[in-house]
């Protein structure tokens, strides 16, 4: 039950994320979580939208390097120390995250959360086993 990921490669000057999300506009799709990480000359966008199939395809046709990438999706509380019950979760169980970045869920008191591990299936399990609600694309589209 993994969400699809797309990480789109662009230069780090002016106009270069609007450009990205232009794209996406004229393509009526919607951005449901966004990241930018940067280096001096280049960016990573990471995002989770409603149709990555359909948006992976209008940015490559404009010319921007797409990679879809295959990430989870967790549900947790929305209350301090949340996040932190997830990531001792992880730890305990010998699973590294290379990265994560969350966004609002339309679940009352929740957050989601997209981590980035080495082992989709079994980080899924073991969170599933702790009582977490993973997401899907399929939750993420109708949000």
């Amino acid at each position: 039950m993994s969400v699809k990921q797309l990480s789109v490669f662009a230069e780090n000057k002016s106009g270069s994320l609007c450009e990205v999300t232009s794209i996406l506009s004229e393509t009526k799709i919607n951005i449901r979580a966004f990241s930018v990480a940067d280096t001096d000359k280049y960016g990573v966008i990471r995002m989770i939208v409603d149709d990555p199939r359909k948006a992976a395809y209008a940015l490559s046709e404009a010319g921007k390097i797409v990679n879809v990438t295959d990430v989870v999706g967790v549900q947790i509380t929305d209350e301090t120390g949340g996040l932190d019950i997830l990531l001792k979760t992880l730890a305990a169980n010998g699973i590294n995250v290379e990265y994560l970045y969350a966004f609002v869920s339309t679940a009352a008191n929740a957050a989601d959360v997209v981590i980035r591990v080495s082992d989709n299936g079994a980080t899924e399990k073991i969170l599933t086993e702790a009582g977490y609600t993973l997401i899907s694309d399929i939750d993420i589209g109708k949000k």
